[in-house]
């Protein structure tokens, strides 16, 4: 049975009906998320989430699951500089909430984080970290389900036992200064050690990272096994199940990575449980506050569950018959009786929406929406195609067609990815149906270089092999005119960070290919991308994983500006510690001195994923002039929206 509950329209359906007043697709597409970070409480009577208010600014909303419940506004942060970043409910009357801050500090921005505990209405405000001047203050590593008010942190190397409302601590695990962090069973009981590595007598960070286990009756840590972040070999485990006394890995098999279960008796007995023949499995699925794994993760043509308990097996068959619009679904979280379970159902033309599943009366109740604005807009549906490279190797995208629209002869974006290590799944894209609205037919291309399809798809990765993954994306475009989509005079390209880095590339390798490039928060020099990391221990993995070379130049589209013929749109925060915004700077100077047409929008304040309504509305309707202006009008989908 499904019901419906209307409590979310206070904060939710506001901003719809303010966006159904104006009839503003850019207003409409550029809205941020209405529900994010939602996390139910133990005993299933409360959702706690994340709305956005204006600008940068994010409200913490407690929902009490009840029809004539209100919503409570526990606080909000202004995104100027703090930004609340997740709650979570630490026992049914606290919550636990990360904020985090960039300040400015010898021409970068240095990033801190706090975990502050606070009650449902946002008074008695306490800092679970140390008080000093540290960046960051710990992490959570279990959320203690059996222990109300209590929760494991990690910080300074030790875990503790904290109150989450008096502050009082014990020591679980003594500080250990190699220790770069731990993992628990979900049951508070500490079973893996994480020590990164370090270069030499330098300070700086290493690539490998060492993983030591212990079993339930010992102290002693023994080895669980390696992982290195650049080749990405060895084992990386995680998830711990305590219903197995076992740990789930993710290593490879056949260049695939595949998920094993290593017993933590001391034997290392080891296990295949799952393994795909074309891409990698990627996670696994948990519930019940961290204490069970239910079941394995991976995305082919789209995001696939398997799940090993055969209760929620059962549970996501019976949601798909009742939700058969909706057919991605995800078990967010649950009560700790198990009773009430938080579920998030989408499709690639609903953004998504959350349910309460009660098992004991069968119930599924709706809660809430993921984009309230779009609720009365008729959505593309999205097709997973596959085209050939210049070499002949089949390149999976999807495709998006303008809702209503023969797919003929029409003007394209592609849009490729960020990342690199990256990759685009079937699923609501808002960028993507945004474009579509306006007309276009667009493609979104898992070229060589993307994760997920294994060593071999990986390649080197996207910049040392830039010539294989922009060659996979310039491919898509001529695939689209070969079909009879695209007009050839007709096509732009689109790209945030590393997609903005592919865009301008494929300006360089392709000149005439594209008429209009828009580069969002893009790298633009790859020397650059290593000066960018010099102030920070990973200055030498940065360093390695671009690596040396005529690529450095020749890969690099600021050094190669001259080249470029389309004329190109810029947009970039000045808060953007990911790709700082120098990057963008200097590619529209030297756009400027080439003789060619460059725009640069600098966002103030605003970090890499310019997360503010008004400024991504901004940046929309920007691009639609642009490309209207270079790819002539596009036939906009008729009647998308009821007033």
């Amino acid at each position: 049975m499904i019901r419906q509950m209307a409590f979310f329209a206070a904060i939710l359906l506001a901003s719809a009906a303010g966006a159904q007043d104006n009839q503003d697709l850019a207003a409409r597409f550029g809205a941020r998320e209405g529900v994010e970070q939602i996390n139910i409480s133990p005993d299933g009577r409360r959702v706690v989430y994340l709305t956005p208010g204006s600008g940068a600014s994010t409200a913490v909303v407690v929902q009490e699951l009840s029809e004539d419940a209100q919503p409570l506004i526990a606080f909000r942060s202004d995104g100027n500089p703090e930004r609340v970043r997740w709650c979570q409910f630490a026992g049914n009357e606290r919550l636990v909430c990360q904020i985090t801050a960039l300040i400015p500090e010898s021409g970068t921005f240095v990033g801190f984080e706090r975990l502050v505990s606070l009650s449902l209405d946002g008074g008695d405000p306490r800092l679970l970290g140390q008080r000093n001047a540290r960046q960051f203050d710990g992490s959570i590593i279990d959320w203690l389900p059996d222990q109300p008010g209590f929760v494991l942190m990690e910080r300074s190397g030790g875990v503790y036992r904290v109150d989450v409302r008096t502050l009082r601590l014990t020591t679980a695990e003594m500080p250990n200064r190699n220790a770069g962090g731990f993992m628990t069973d979900g049951r508070g009981n500490v079973r893996i050690m994480i020590v990164g590595s370090i270069r030499g007598a330098t300070g700086m960070a290493g690539s490998r990272v060492s993983f030591f286990y212990r079993t339930l009756d010992s102290q002693r840590w023994r080895p669980l096994g390696e992982y290195d972040t650049l080749t990405s070999e060895g084992l990386y485990p995680v998830a711990v199940d305590p219903a197995s006394n076992a740990a789930y890995v993710l290593r490879k098999l056949d260049g695939r990575r595949a998920l094993y279960r290593i017993t933590l008796d001391g034997s290392m007995t080891a296990e295949l449980v799952h393994a795909n023949e074309q891409v990698d499995v990627d996670g696994v699925v948990r519930i019940g506050r961290g204490t069970q794994v239910i079941g394995v993760t991976f995305a082919d043509e789209t995001r696939r569950k398997v799940y090993f308990d055969p209760a929620f097996a059962e549970l996501a068959r019976n949601l798909g018959r009742a939700l058969p619009n909706l057919p991605l679904i995800d078990f967010v979280e649950s009560s700790v009786d198990g009773d009430s379970i938080l579920v998030h159902a989408s499709s690639d033309s609903d953004p998504g929406r959350y349910f309460v599943y009660h098992k004991t009366n069968r119930n599924l109740n709706e809660i809430a929406l993921d984009r309230p604005q779009l609720e009365q807009v008729r959505l593309a549906t999205v097709r997973p195609v596959t085209y050939p490279a210049t070499d002949g190797v089949n390149v999976p995208a999807y495709l998006t067609l303008p809702p209503g629209s023969d797919g003929r002869n029409l003007p394209a974006v592609l849009l490729p990815h960020g990342g690199p290590e990256a990759r685009d799944e079937l699923g609501f894209d808002w960028l993507a149906q945004y474009l579509a609205q306006l007309g276009y037919a667009v493609l979104q291309p898992n070229y060589r270089g993307s994760a997920g399809y294994g060593d071999q798809w990986l390649q080197e990765n996207g910049f040392r092999s830039w010539q294989t993954s922009v060659g996979d994306i310039t491919a898509g475009a001529r695939w689209l005119v070969s079909q009879g989509i695209a007009e050839p005079n007709r096509m732009a390209i689109v790209g945030w960070s590393y997609g903005g880095y592919a865009a301008l590339q494929s300006g360089v390798a392709d000149p005439h290919l594209f008429r209009a490039i828009v580069a969002i928060a893009p790298v633009t020099d790859l020397q650059q991308l290593k000066d960018d990391a010099r102030m920070f221990t990973s200055r030498r993995n940065v360093a390695e994983y671009v690596g040396t070379g005529t690529h450095i130049v020749q890969g690099s589209p600021l050094r190669n500006a001259a080249s470029i013929e389309a004329p190109v749109l810029l947009f970039h925060g000045d808060r953007d510690v990911n790709v700082p915004v120098i990057h963008s700077q200097r590619m529209d100077r030297a756009m400027r001195e080439a003789g060619h047409q460059s725009e640069l929008v600098v966002f103030p304040n605003l970090e890499h994923d310019l997360a503010d309504s008004e400024a991504r509305r901004r940046m929309l309707d920007q691009i639609r002039t642009f490309l209207a202006g270079r790819l002539g009008p596009s036939q906009a989908v008729a009647s998308s929206a009821t007033p």
